[in-house]
């Protein structure tokens, strides 16, 4: 009797452990982690000259390769928005993006997110602010919905909701930022928060 009783105390305790980590420990504790401290990939070379090297070295080598890194052609995905739309990403060329993760408990998130849509209401005709959320890390839909209410966000949100695009982006720390040029390659990679002058800044170095 006693051993049952065991049984049943640690098998409840199991049970407790899996739904706080479904629900919630995959937030601050798990894969996804927060930053505070904005950083730029190669912080010590000049954005406008790095945006022309990638630009000329894939003219030059004729097929580019797609992948995560400076001068890689981003990742195309399908992820439907907070809006019911469908968005792809390759249906954007031709447009500047700024391709956002995030989630809405992201303390700095929170922080950038004025800043973005700032950015974003001036400059949507010369750039596309895609805001992926990484929904698998939400534990619920409505919360994204919500934050997109009370801070007035108005550029499309997709949902990320198995997590795919986020792992295929390693965006395992939050808010993570890829900045596209026109053609669809990628220029530079943000991790943390940016303000809206860093945001006119970065897009002013791309073509």
């Amino acid at each position: 009797m006693k051993k049952n009783i065991i049984g049943i105390v640690v098998l409840a305790a199991l049970v407790l452990y899996g739904v706080y980590d479904f629900t919630g420990g995959n937030k601050e504790d798990g894969m996804i982690k927060t930053e505070d401290e904005t950083k730029v990939s190669d912080e010590q070379s000049n954005p406008e000259e790095d945006s022309q090297e990638a630009s000329q070295e894939t003219a030059g080598s004729g097929e580019v390769e797609t992948g995560i890194q400076e001068g890689n052609k981003a990742p195309d995905f399908q992820l439907t928005t907070l809006k019911g739309d469908t968005l792809k990403l390759s249906d954007l060329e031709g447009k500047k993006v700024l391709l956002n993760f995030w989630a809405s408990w992201c303390p700095p998130c929170k922080a950038e997110m004025p800043h973005m849509q700032d950015f974003y209401t001036e400059n949507k005709e010369q750039v596309e602010v895609v805001a992926v959320n990484l929904t698998s890390a939400e534990s619920n839909k409505g919360n994204v919905q919500q934050f997109a209410k009370d801070y007035g966000l108005t550029f499309p949100i997709p949902y990320d909701e198995n997590g795919e695009i986020g792992a295929t982006y390693q965006a395992f720390t939050i808010p993570t930022s890829y900045w596209i040029d026109s053609n669809g390659l990628i220029q530079k990679k943000v991790v943390g928060p940016m303000s809206k002058d860093m945001m006119i800044k970065l897009a002013e170095s791309i073509e």
